[in-house]
């Protein structure tokens, strides 16, 4: 079947819908330049961190046609998961840890690569002809979010995430590349305005200036892309975030128009929503696994997850949680045990002076000793 472009976009939008996706639209493969230019800014002064694998697809990621040159049309979907309440609640509950929205249940990843496998070549078969798809989530060198706005889905507010009129800041992405040729939606304009709601609401003030962002002091860079210990300066500015941040887009005024996802495999499981640190610290390999299998939360490994939580319980104020610390300061992981004892320290600080000098008399990672050696007292 050959069907015109417009009844191809119909289609397209109808066939979207069907399997459940809440925003489409359509843009050229041809940009303006833009985003390239400002990942080559980001780059060079080095705000990826350690995440070298975007300095390494740096190329491919600066266009569309970058990284698939045969192709004409970009379609990005959205897919909504809209919180039941603002995460940032969790913040009066300091013995909780707070996982971010996104990663409270499935991976979305393999929710919406499925669907867009199947949207993708049932196009094809409609439009008919030699033609080609490509189909991205996330793990692509593809920059979604400037694509999204192109495609009229939203704009990037100051933070540097999408905003939706109709969504807010709750929409996962996901793009097909085509060679086919589809009649591109009317890019979106920037709504932001005075606002600056996004920046003021950063913990880590990982935002240099509007419409820049600094990974190295990102919560979501900290607690997941790093295997690094986490700089001792930002751990207090922490809190109880576990997994993720989602400070700067729960912020955002246009979350008025939000909705809950309709999606029941992104809303959050019950004992996800505010799991006990107690409870965390308490997860050996085994238990770790079993409790976010199919999670997000399951590629960063326990070592890290758990440094993370011994974070969390150091700023909890919660004498109880020392006990936990106590026990994790003789885990196998070096960085566990780098964590359990800033933890400590923390919560009991007498005691973790004590225990200083006999310590070092054992420990032999650098960055365990460099822990015991920066306590002060």
């Amino acid at each position: 079947m050959n069907d015109t472009r417009e009844s191809l976009r119909r289609f397209l939008f109808d066939d979207a819908r069907r399997l459940g996706f809440d925003a489409v639209g359509v843009s050229s493969a041809e940009d303006d330049g833009v985003a390239g230019s400002r990942l080559a800014a980001f780059l060079a002064e080095e705000r990826h961190g350690t995440m070298a694998w975007m300095a390494e697809t740096a190329e491919r990621r600066a266009s569309p046609k970058a990284l698939f040159p045969q192709a004409k049309t970009v379609i990005v979907l959205g897919l909504n998961y809209g919180p039941e309440e603002d995460p940032r609640g969790l913040q009066a509950h300091p013995e909780r840890g707070a996982i971010s929205v996104y990663a409270r249940n499935r991976d979305y990843h393999e929710l919406i690569k499925g669907r867009l496998k199947e949207l993708a070549s049932r196009l094809l078969s409609r439009a008919g002809g030699d033609h080609d798809v490509k189909v991205f989530v996330d793990t692509a060198p593809v920059m979604e979010k400037p694509a999204a706005s192109r495609a009229g889905l939203g704009w990037q507010g100051k933070h540097t995430n999408l905003v939706s009129r109709e969504f807010g800041s709750w929409l996962f992405l996901g793009a097909i590349f085509t060679t086919l040729d589809l009649c591109p939606d009317t890019p979106s304009r920037d709504l932001c305005g005075s606002c600056r709601a996004c920046l003021d609401a950063c913990p880590t003030k990982a935002f240099p200036a509007p419409y820049q962002i600094d990974a190295r002091r990102c919560i979501s860079y900290l607690t997941i892309e790093t295997k690094a210990t986490v700089p001792a300066e930002l751990r207090p500015a922490m809190g109880n975030r576990i997994y993720g941040c989602d400070d700067c887009l729960a912020a955002c005024p246009w979350n008025k128009f939000a909705q809950r996802s309709r999606e029941a495999k992104l809303q959050a499981r019950d004992d996800l929503k505010a799991p006990a640190l107690a409870d965390l610290l308490a997860l050996d390999e085994p238990g770790f696994r079993a409790l976010f299998s199919g999670s997000p939360v399951k590629r960063i490994g326990r070592a890290k997850f758990v440094s993370n939580c011994l974070i969390a319980a150091g700023n909890s104020g919660r004498a109880e949680l020392a006990e936990p610390c106590r026990r994790l300061m003789r885990d196998d992981a070096p960085l566990v045990r780098a964590m359990a004892v800033w933890a400590l320290h923390r919560l009991v600080p007498a005691e973790a002076l004590e225990q200083r000098a006999a310590a070092l008399d054992v420990e032999e990672d650098p960055d365990v000793r460099r822990e015991w050696n920066a306590l002060d007292g």
